[in-house]
């Protein structure tokens, strides 16, 4: 057992599976082991043992390098319970000094055997001794190796598909390796056709910018309304010439000038959302207006943390982070806040998320401001977290 090393049960370069079989247990020498009712699966170059599931899901398990097997020989047990079966003894040769960790360290033994309740089955056993036949593993796969090879009775190839057609892998293998092939060119032509359409949108970035241009200075052809509703189509598009970094040869003045335009562009949806945005929600807004000219999150964050007014970035102490009307400051906020409460007796978070159509998180901030200037208070229970107004502090003769 000191032969076997801990590995990932998932096939390297130029490995092919060739076998599985179940309910296999392994004896270290003729000594029994807790490696009992696993899964052991054959490959060209090893053998792996493993929990029932843990070689799908490509897990650690034991594996075995095939160049430790020195030969292949069985032996024919007999019980009461279960007759006669058969097992594998492999002969090992001794471990390496560089070993990888195994499941043992030292081990007198030198063979260990493969068991299972009604012996292993005959394909498992003629494949696996076919295999170390073969010795796929030691075999250099390069085309003079395989010319020398042909000399001999059977090449490489031969061997390796006796094993493959015993088994039936073999045209699993190969349709896989179709299909897999058949998936790359479809992507390659996704990519393609995507490559188009970026160039596509490209020119309509500069078609709306010529329009733009020509909007400014428009001279009675175009009603001044009618400028603007077309100013508004095109933001909605996302094509209003957004900030990029090819425009700008330092960070600073990058992100100073999309800091700006974000702050343009967020001014009117901040104030109708009560003063304050989730930063999640402005990621989501500024890509959209932006088209394809999409924002990394790290770029929209230190465009926003630029941010000088009249919105800024803000930083509550549960981590959380908005864009905040510079206007409406914690005592503004909590005021309005113990207006909704006193408004509807009680709130929960997500009912005032509800009643001024915001997220979560900014309701429960809103909630957690106005609780540390002493607005309201909480009570938990197994109904869930509410909030009241707090009637000890409160100057409102009506709440004492």
């Amino acid at each position: 057992m000191n032969r076997f090393v801990y590995e990932e049960a998932r096939l390297k370069e130029n490995e092919s599976f060739v076998s599985r079989d179940r309910n296999v247990k392994i004896y270290d020498g003729d000594q029994k082991t807790e490696f009992e009712d696993g899964e052991v699966v054959l490959t060209t170059h090893r053998l792996f043992w493993g929990r029932p599931g843990e070689i799908a899901r490509a897990a650690i398990t034991l594996c075995l390098p095939l160049s430790f097997v020195i030969s292949l020989s069985e032996e024919t047990t007999a019980s009461n319970f279960f007759g006669r079966k058969t097992r594998i003894i492999l002969h090992l040769h001794p471990p390496s000094i560089n070993k990888p960790p195994g499941p043992m360290d030292t081990s007198r033994a030198t063979h260990i055997k493969l068991s299972g309740k009604n012996g292993l089955s005959v394909e498992f056993h003629t494949a696996l001794r076919e295999t170390l036949n073969a010795r796929v593993w030691a075999i250099a796969l390069t085309s003079e190796t395989i010319v020398k090879g042909a000399e001999s009775k059977l090449s490489v190839g031969d061997k390796l598909s006796r094993i493959q057609k015993r088994t039936g892998i073999g045209g699993i293998e190969r349709h896989l390796e179709a299909k897999a092939k058949e998936t790359d060119e479809n992507i390659a032509l996704a990519f393609q056709d995507l490559s188009v359409l970026m160039a596509m949108a490209k020119d309509m970035v500069g078609l709306s910018k010529n329009i733009s241009s020509k909007i400014r200075e428009q001279r009675g052809e175009i009603s001044e309304d009618e400028t603007v509703r077309f100013k508004s189509y095109l933001l909605s598009l996302g094509i209003d010439d957004p900030v990029t970094r090819d425009n700008f040869t330092s960070n600073t003045a990058y992100f100073n000038s999309l800091a700006q335009q974000i702050c343009e562009m967020l001014l009117d949806p901040i104030e109708e959302h009560g003063g304050m945005m989730s930063l999640a929600d402005v990621y989501c807004r500024v890509n959209r207006a932006r088209g394809l000219e999409l924002l990394s999150p790290e770029d929209l964050l230190h465009a926003c943390e630029r941010l000088s007014g009249p919105i800024k970035l803000r930083r509550f102490p549960s981590g959380a982070m908005v864009l905040q009307l510079e206007s409406h400051d914690d005592e503004l906020i909590s005021i309005d806040t113990l207006e909704k409460v006193r408004s509807a007796e009680s709130l929960a978070v997500e009912e005032l998320a509800k009643q001024l159509n915001i997220s979560l998180l900014l309701a429960k901030e809103r909630l957690l401001v106005a609780e540390r200037l002493g607005k309201v208070c909480r009570d938990e229970s197994v109904e869930g977290l509410r909030f009241y107004p707090n009637r000890l502090l409160a100057c409102d003769n009506d709440y004492i």
